[in-house]
């Protein structure tokens, strides 16, 4: 395919999207119906549909073509060279159309931070002076993280098997056993560290927020809302311990037990009936369902689609998974509440009304981090019982 031809594509996606589509839905629709969209091309077009969600307020919030014109002109593309009806291109931009990228847009905060009207109020209340800092940093694309698996291989070796396959890396600058990816993200899922459980696909924040909860020597600990069970993975690679996933949905963690034996770990699988039944545990860590508010670089879509009733319902999940794990926590034991969210409704809130209802308790340990270089936005608290002899 062109270049025109990419952007033509991801234009027909857009309108999809802006007709109540989903993205991902969009773009395998798109996919399957272009047969003749080789690997370079599907993941181009989804480059360009991904850029635009980022920023579709600040772009003016137009059709498609529009919305593709303003992303590329703010990228100094010639707009002459891709719409121009040639080999699949868009058609040449209309006298109105060509006018209307003339103007500067007129935008309020909110549009100019990509943030929905309603969420902007709610965003400066949770982050203060980083609001802006933070709400912009979701404009641009993430950079792709790997955990080194430190018990087969050091992060030096894990870099030179990953070069072999095309993909440069580098240490992360503050996080132990983590690679930044610099090179060939697209080529990390084919590569032979990748496909033999030497590297594992997982943010910065992520790792750091299982290396910061402390796991003696022979605990039992149980990633409560596992997931796909990365977090398990990262405690197993970490501690000689009993590592313990349960999800409510355990068709997520089917993969689970081919990326253990990948990875040379064991990970038991927990149904939700089984939980109790292998309770207590020394470690119960929970990534609550959320609005993944601190990881919207990488999916956008879901940040236009978080509504007020939405945010609320998730908060009554996540004070419901706190409540409930707790009760799997063994007398001296630690429970850490998790979530890929930079609101306050969904992190400090939840442990205020957890500590309020549970006065046993409290925060040995708070962590929060905002969306940047080093990784996505993560809120990480620790607690602990009280006065328990």
């Amino acid at each position: 395919m062109t270049p025109g031809a990419r952007v033509a594509a991801a234009i027909t996606v857009l309108d999809q999207i802006g007709g109540g589509a989903f993205a991902e839905q969009a773009l395998t629709g798109w996919a399957r119906a272009s047969r003749f969209a080789g690997a370079k091309d599907r993941a181009a077009v989804r480059d360009h549909v991904f850029d635009v969600l980022r920023c579709r307020r600040s772009l003016g919030e137009s059709d498609g073509r529009l919305l593709m014109a303003r992303l590329l002109q703010r990228d100094n593309v010639d707009l002459s060279h891709i719409f121009n009806g040639l080999d699949h291109a868009p058609d040449v931009l209309s006298e109105t159309e060509a006018a209307a990228l003339a103007l500067p847009l007129a935008l309020s905060d909110a549009a100019a931070c990509d943030l929905p009207d309603w969420l902007w109020p709610v965003w400066q209340a949770s982050l203060g002076a980083d609001a802006l800092q933070a709400a912009q940093a979701q404009q641009a694309r993430a950079d792709v993280f790997l955990r080194v698996n430190q018990r087969r291989i050091t992060l030096a070796a894990a870099m030179a098997a990953l070069a072999q396959d095309g993909v440069t890396a580098q240490a992360h600058d503050t996080v132990d056993g983590c690679l930044r990816v610099l090179d060939n993200p697209r080529r990390i899922r084919t590569a032979a560290a990748y496909l033999t459980g030497l590297v594992e696909l997982q943010d910065a924040a992520s790792q750091r927020a299982v290396q910061m909860v402390p796991v003696a020597a022979g605990a039992r600990v149980l990633d409560y809302c596992a997931g796909g069970g990365g977090k398990a993975l990262a405690f197993a690679d970490r501690h000689v311990a009993d590592i313990f996933a349960h999800d409510i949905a355990p068709a997520r963690m089917a993969d689970l037990p081919d990326r253990a034996a990948r990875a040379g770990v064991v990970i038991t699988r927990l149904a939700p009936d089984q939980v109790a039944d292998h309770a207590p545990f020394d470690v119960v860590f929970c990534d609550a369902p959320c609005s993944g508010s601190g990881t919207w670089r990488r999916s956008p879509d879901a940040k236009w689609r978080l509504t007020r009733d939405r945010l609320d319902a998730l908060c009554a999940i996540q004070n419901d998974v706190i409540g409930r794990a707790a009760t799997f926590v063994a007398p001296q034991g630690l429970l850490a509440y998790a979530t890929c969210s930079v609101l306050q409704d969904e992190n400090d809130a939840v442990i205020t009304r957890f500590l309020h209802c549970n006065p046993a308790w409290s925060v040995m340990l708070r962590d929060q981090r905002l969306p940047g270089p080093d990784g996505d936005g993560f809120f990480l608290s620790v607690l602990a019982q009280n006065n328990i002899s």
